[in-house]
């Protein structure tokens, strides 16, 4: 005999998101994804509670500290954080009736921001999502939780396409124009200062996409997180998920045309734990 176990529930909001902006309010532009923005989120959480930001500085201590003293793996929040956003893709796609398409192109850069990339790649390729990825960078120079997850996708048998000339990028724009989602996955939140060729060509080729749904991982390519400040070419997200808190810099107005819509998910980091260690 075997025993029966009643379906798995779907997950409850309160276990994925920590906190959505309101929808935004100016649907004008006519380059997003029909339906992208228009309409109530039902799926949304509005600020129940004081929003949680902190600098870079400080989320690379909380990581530190989940992973020394609570002794979290870093690739378990890794699978957390791209779990989640995956799951915040999906919702998002499935607002709009009828796509044209159901492929997402993944962009992802050598670090960890593009490990994220990895494990969303791998968590839409599971549900049914014809999924491409591009790899800004060699595989031999990923490394820890980043090149885990590499190898689990290529060994899945994902698509990965290395972006590193025009003619790589001009093909991987004529994907990313008959795709349903791009994910920014590029840099991270340690980044600052200015993006330089070859990768404010990427940039530059995501922006100028009429129709997919772009996605920014944890912070808009290009955006310095602390300062909300693009000192130049960045990403022009419909939407960022970004993780365990929102950034200081996602406060200024100048941030806004990057950030999109921004909602921050839980990575399995012990939230209010890490505000009393905080002193927040």
């Amino acid at each position: 005999m075997f025993a029966w176990s009643a379906p798995t529930k779907p997950k409850a909001d309160h276990d994925l998101l920590l906190y959505s902006t309101p929808e935004p309010l100016d649907q004008s532009n006519p380059k997003r994804l029909a339906g992208s923005r228009g309409g109530p989120d039902n799926n949304g959480m509005s600020n129940k509670s004081t929003i949680l930001r902190l600098s870079v500085a400080q989320t690379r201590a909380v990581d530190r500290y989940a992973i020394d003293v609570l002794g979290i793996p870093g690739v378990v929040l890794m699978e957390n954080a791209g779990r989640n956003a995956a799951d915040l893709i999906e919702r998002r796609l499935k607002r709009v009736s009828r796509p044209a398409t159901r492929r997402i192109a993944v962009v992802c850069g050598k670090g960890n921001n593009g490990g994220d990339g990895f494990v969303i790649a791998r968590h839409l390729a599971h549900r049914g999502y014809p999924v491409d990825i591009d790899l800004f960078g060699r595989a031999e120079e990923l490394a820890g939780d980043a090149a885990i997850n590499y190898a689990i996708i290529e060994k899945m048998g994902l698509p990965i396409r290395r972006l590193h000339d025009r003619r790589t990028l001009a093909a991987a724009a004529r994907r990313w124009r008959k795709s349903a989602a791009v994910v920014d996955a590029l840099l991270g939140t340690g980044f600052s200062g200015q993006v330089r060729e070859p990768i404010a060509s990427v940039i530059a080729g995501i922006n100028a996409l009429r129709g997919p749904l772009i996605v920014a991982v944890d912070v808009p390519s290009g955006l310095n997180a602390d300062t909300g400040i693009a000192e130049g070419p960045a990403i022009e997200a419909d939407m960022t998920v970004t993780f365990l808190a929102a950034k200081n810099g996602y406060a200024q107005t100048t941030a806004r045309k990057h950030l999109g819509r921004l909602h921050v998910v839980n990575i399995g980091a012990p939230t209010a734990l890490i505000r009393k260690r905080l002193g927040i």
